[in-house]
């Protein structure tokens, strides 16, 4: 008896379906927990992580003190652009991983666009 996949695991695979990365545009996707916001770019054909940021990267560690978790993933979303632009990475396919483009998601998603990655 297999188990009933509910909620954003559902829609997390209703995404993937339709949204991959490969060389030319990877996927960059989110994943939000309580405290902490994460991104990765990820090259799907081959299955390897390009480039990563957090909250909890050294770049950003001394920086989120005071700030809210908004704050805390526009930066998160202006160094992994940041990150990309270094690695000659300018177009991606953004990946919401399930969650609502709204809040932390949508504010990380606006921070790289603004930083100069292409969506």
């Amino acid at each position: 008896m297999g188990m009933k996949i509910v909620g954003r695991e559902r829609r997390k695979l209703r995404i993937r379906k339709k949204v991959n990365g490969n060389d030319v545009r990877p996927r960059l996707t989110v994943f939000r927990s309580a405290k902490h916001i994460y991104a990765q770019v990820i090259d799907d054909t081959t299955g390897q992580t390009l480039a990563h940021a957090s909250t909890l990267s050294k770049d950003l560690k001394g920086t989120l003190d005071n700030g809210t978790k908004v704050d805390a993933a526009k930066k998160v979303g202006a160094l992994i652009a940041q990150i990309c632009k270094s690695k000659k990475i300018d177009r991606v396919v953004f990946d919401r991983n399930g969650y609502l483009y709204h809040g932390r998601v949508s504010a990380l998603a606006q921070a790289a666009r603004e930083a100069g990655l292409e969506f």
